[in-house]
């Protein structure tokens, strides 16, 4: 699917519980995308049901905080048919997910797939570590690259 510079795009970013990457990334792409001036309808989702109506995890919450960005009024959902005609791009944070997403799109699904790490030259095909089961740390690692996938990201769209 081709990007119309005209539409405004709408982007969906999708990890397995929506409580750690998913929502680290939709702030560091709504960070990115007013910096740049970008104007994109911007949400998160996951492909399980564990977290649905749950704010993002404490850690993710910690991370966003340090650098400047207040997620705990963010809430997990679940992704759904209908999103992969609502956003003009879902971005998925590991090769599972996007094997996920690729099962669950509808046969009019007009979203474009990719990986959030295929937004960064040199990172193409490459997971977003999942922070869930380790210490701080590994959430400071996936910040660095959400951030890096959001640029990238961003930059595209823009154009």
């Amino acid at each position: 699917m081709s990007i119309d510079a005209s539409s405004r795009p709408a982007v969906l970013f999708v990890c397995l519980g929506n409580i750690c990457r998913s929502p680290l990334a939709e702030a560091a792409f709504r960070e990115e995308a007013a910096r740049i001036g970008l104007d994109a309808q911007i949400d998160s989702a996951g492909t399980g049901d564990w977290h649905l109506g749950h704010a993002p995890d404490k850690r993710a919450q910690a991370v966003a905080r340090r650098n400047g960005i207040d997620i705990s009024g963010y809430r997990a959902r679940q992704v759904t048919p209908d999103d992969f005609r609502r956003f003009s791009h879902i971005v998925a944070l590991d090769a599972n997910n996007f094997a996920d997403l690729r099962a669950l799109s509808p046969a009019d699904a007009t979203a474009e797939l990719s990986l959030l790490l295929d937004h960064v030259p040199g990172r193409e095909g490459q997971a977003v570590a999942d922070p869930y089961y380790g210490d701080e740390a590994g959430f400071d690692i996936t910040w660095a690259d959400v951030v890096a996938g959001a640029r990238g990201l961003a930059d595209r769209l823009k154009g």
